[in-house]
């Protein structure tokens, strides 16, 4: 276990859970999300990255910082009833944030096309990947959001 530290609050720590494989943890506190985000952008190592947490965690706030980092364009809020909201990167490739929330069933994402989606993005977010499990890329970054008080969050970061 390997512990980085770049403010009194935000903190990084680095797991061996294989030969190759290692899981990050970040405690930070909300207002230095804007590190975070930084920091995670460094540590995706996939272009689909899944967000699991709790309703309320932060998926859709720590997600909108990434697209804020990545797009010049403004970013839009959840996808909640659309499913996907479409942005570009600083370099013109496409960005993808769907949230499969209120997703009916799996199948339903065969009919927007989403493995058309996967295989043109530059990076895909997926928040709630739980509800299609079996339709979740590989290769992929997990990232995991426990809430850790009023103002403070865990992340998990894994890459498979």
């Amino acid at each position: 276990m390997v512990t980085w530290a770049t403010s009194p609050r935000f903190s990084l720590t680095l797991y061996r859970l294989t030969e190759k494989e290692f899981m990050h943890k970040i405690l930070y506190h909300l207002p230095e999300i804007d590190l975070v985000a930084d920091k995670l952008l460094t540590m995706i190592r996939h272009p689909y990255v899944l967000f699991e947490a709790p309703m309320g965690a932060g998926k859709t706030t720590l997600i909108g910082k990434l697209i804020e980092k990545l797009s010049p364009q403004a970013f839009l809020g959840s996808p909640t009833f659309s499913l996907v909201n479409e942005y570009l990167t600083h370099e013109g490739e496409p960005l993808y944030h769907f949230d499969l929330y209120r997703l009916k069933s799996p199948e339903e994402l065969l009919d927007i096309g989403f493995e058309e989606y996967l295989d043109q993005a530059r990076y895909v977010f997926i928040e709630w990947p739980e509800r299609a499990r079996e339709f979740m890329p590989v290769p992929h970054t997990l990232i995991r959001i426990e809430p850790a008080g009023d103002t403070s969050r865990i992340l998990q970061i894994s890459n498979s």
